[in-house]
């Protein structure tokens, strides 16, 4: 499990994170959302060791992870931003990593050559596509065996069968080993897919952090129709959104469907319909305001 506790950064008087808290549940798949500037890979960059946080705590089963080399063993990070030595192939690559985790394993190394058969071990990385870079990360960090894998928009670059790829890799690792991810990533749809726990940043902090299946059993959207115009809406229904297409109202409203529904019954409609969300309506709703609302700008 990793725990972060009340963390503050700052960069020039500009606080990254403020107060930040957030936890990662031992053998899930964590996915990390929030707008650009919400401090995604700025976590990130502090869950691996790479910045050592103004306050507050961050550990890995209750050990500090900054200049910690032996909790860092046990976590591999796929950056945004890939770096590798010179001009270093990702066979190179492998024996520097052979050398720094003990779990590294060497036969799996061989076998993920048909994950990644597109892949060139003995060409330099820095020579290859973004897709290609993307895969050696993987191919390397699958490697590993870390117990921990923190990931910061993995599959961008990647092509939709590659992407189905690695996906699988990483979901079996979870099912056979218990292997945690964190993946920040700005695909929603795609999060959905394969996430169990989400936490939503906004200016540094965790405005929300739940379980998929409770985030989305929290929140319902309902169409509606009525004979007239429609009721006025007591405060206790929590109304976050309204929209009107024709006679049809949606409505999104907290709470769980069954209850919502119930309650719209004592306005008669004409029929009513609860649909689930999804995490980029989730994400839309939760994060709604002046501060993320689409402007209507005249160019």
């Amino acid at each position: 499990m990793i725990e972060v506790k009340n963390v503050v950064k700052s960069f020039d008087g500009f606080h990254a994170l403020d107060g930040l808290t957030m936890t990662v549940p031992k053998g899930a798949i964590y996915g990390l959302v929030g707008p650009n500037g919400a401090g995604k890979s700025t976590i990130l960059r502090h869950l691996c060791g790479a910045y050592r946080q103004d306050s507050g705590e961050i550990t890995l089963e209750g050990a500090p992870i900054y200049e910690n080399p032996a909790v860092k063993t046990r976590m591999a990070v796929i950056p945004d931003e890939l770096y590798d030595f010179g001009a270093a192939s990702t066979r190179d690559m492998m024996k520097f990593y052979r050398g720094i985790y003990p779990q590294f394993d060497l036969e799996r190394y061989e076998k993920l050559k048909d994950a990644f058969p597109a892949v060139d071990q003995r060409r330099p990385i820095r020579r290859l596509s973004k897709g290609m870079q993307k895969q050696s990360a993987f191919w390397l960090a699958l490697s590993c065996k870390p117990d921990y894998l923190l990931l910061d928009e993995p599959v961008d670059g990647l092509d939709p069968v590659m992407r189905r790829q690695v996906w699988s890799l990483l979901m079996g690792d979870v099912a056979e080993r218990g292997t945690t991810v964190l993946v920040s990533s700005h695909n929603l749809r795609e999060l959905e897919d394969v996430c169990d726990h989400v936490g939503l940043l906004s200016h540094g902090k965790v405005a929300l952090e739940r379980s998929l299946s409770e985030l989305q059993g929290g929140t319902v959207k309902l169409q509606a129709a009525f004979e007239g115009e429609a009721p006025q809406l007591p405060q206790e229904l929590q109304v976050i959104h309204t929209d009107r297409v024709g006679k049809v109202y949606t409505y999104i409203i907290r709470g769980g469907a069954e209850e919502v529904t119930a309650q719209f019954a004592q306005f008669n409609p004409l029929f009513t319909e609860a649909l689930p969300l999804s995490l980029e309506e989730i994400f839309i709703y939760e994060m709604g305001g002046e501060d993320y609302a689409v402007r209507d700008i005249v160019l």
